[in-house]
């Protein structure tokens, strides 16, 4: 087999790969090791910047999203029972798009197959060698049988657990990571959300956030122990939780719980993000909390970047843009990672944590809610940074 990018992978970030590069008339090939239906099934939050949804649009993965993804001007922040309203589009003039991350992979998958890309499901065993010749190699089983592809390069877009990173040598990679003594504790509810658009809450009891999957259906998360037990978390309590930490700043509508789970937060970073013709995109290369909600959009924000290298260096020639895709997409990733710190800091209890520290963040969030420079700064940053 032979094309000219191997891509690993078939999230967001290698579907979106595929597709933009197939719009700039490279030829590319994409190796799952899940099935077709498990990714497009796969729940995870769904938070689009402004940029990334105007960018769905224009490769024409977009009619779903325009029909069902929910538009939001602004955040609201919830602190000592009153609700501080972050208007984005008075302030940058940008919002975001409630739409979930499994129905983004659907329509780029739809998108890809009907444009005649070709993606290959349920592979095992990949592999990849060569990355530092001009000809690097994927191996891999599908159907039962071995299969090498041969490619111009890699793109690793196969997760932090993936095999991409891994491949890359003992020492070669600089490794930045933090791990947070909290998690978030997220139930999906047949109900109404509790305001048109997201509330952070700030609690003593520790932080909340209430957003929403649809107009009768909600995704609720409270802070909890990394490790937390489900089992000591029966319904009723998740919603008296639930109900405290909102803290009486407007009504929350209960419903019947469908899921519910545990998610450990962490931030980590590696640098660079390329290895020879072997590149890493999204979680292969970056994980950072979701109180930023920067996950899928640094992910497009990265194969974006790599798009355009690549059909420079086969329009052109040039390996310029290939030589600093690290670079460029570091300075993105660092300040995504900076603000998800920043978010995380503000709403969240942390242990040994003193009256000083939560005197301080209270602070923060009344600037936040009387300043309109303060106010502007988180716009930006939760909106959308330019890509360019």
């Amino acid at each position: 087999m032979r094309t000219q990018v191997g891509i690993v992978g078939a999230g967001p970030a290698g579907l979106m790969l595929s597709v933009l590069l197939r719009r700039a008339g490279v030829a590319s090939i994409v190796l799952e090791d899940r099935s077709r239906a498990y990714i497009e099934n796969r729940a995870r939050a769904g938070l689009i910047e402004q940029w990334v949804n105007d960018l769905l649009i224009e490769i024409g993965a977009g009619a779903r999203l325009l029909q069902q993804g929910m538009f939001h001007d602004g955040i609201f922040l919830s602190a000592r029972g009153l609700l501080h309203h972050i208007d984005f589009r008075a302030l940058v003039g940008r919002g975001v798009t409630i739409y979930e991350q499994k129905e983004v992979v659907k329509d780029l998958v739809a998108k890809l197959l009907d444009d005649g890309g070709e993606i290959l499901f349920e592979v095992s065993d990949v592999s990849v060698d060569g990355v530092t010749t001009d000809a690097p190699v994927i191996r891999f089983r599908h159907r039962g049988e071995a299969h090498e592809l041969a490619c111009d390069f890699i793109g690793g877009c196969d997760g932090f657990h993936g095999i991409c990173r891994p491949s890359i040598p003992s020492g070669v990679l600089t490794v930045y990571e933090r791990d947070y003594p909290f998690g978030w504790l997220g139930i999906l509810a047949e109900s109404p959300p509790p305001a048109n658009e997201l509330i952070y809450a700030h609690h003593e009891r520790g932080f909340a956030l209430f957003s929403m999957r649809a107009p009768t259906l909600s995704r609720l998360y409270l802070q909890c122990a990394p490790d937390e037990d489900l089992a000591l978390w029966p319904d009723e309590k998740i919603w008296d939780e639930l109900r405290r930490r909102l803290g009486g700043s407007c009504a929350l509508p209960q419903g019947k719980i469908v899921q519910k789970g545990v998610t450990p937060m962490r931030s980590f970073v590696v640098e660079p993000m390329q290895f020879g013709r072997l590149f890493l995109a999204g979680d292969a290369a970056h994980i950072q909390p979701p109180t930023g909600a920067k996950g899928m959009n640094l992910a497009f924000a990265d194969v974006v970047y790599l798009s355009r290298a690549l059909a420079e260096f086969y329009q052109t020639g040039s390996a310029a843009g290939l030589d600093h895709y690290s670079e460029t997409c570091l300075g993105r990733v660092w300040k995504a990672q900076r603000f998800s710190w920043f978010m995380t800091q503000l709403l969240h209890r942390f242990p040994h944590e003193t009256a000083f520290d939560r005197r301080r963040q209270r602070a923060d969030i009344e600037y936040i809610a009387g300043s309109k420079a303060a106010a502007t700064a988180l716009a930006e940053n939760y909106a959308g940074l330019p890509l360019d």
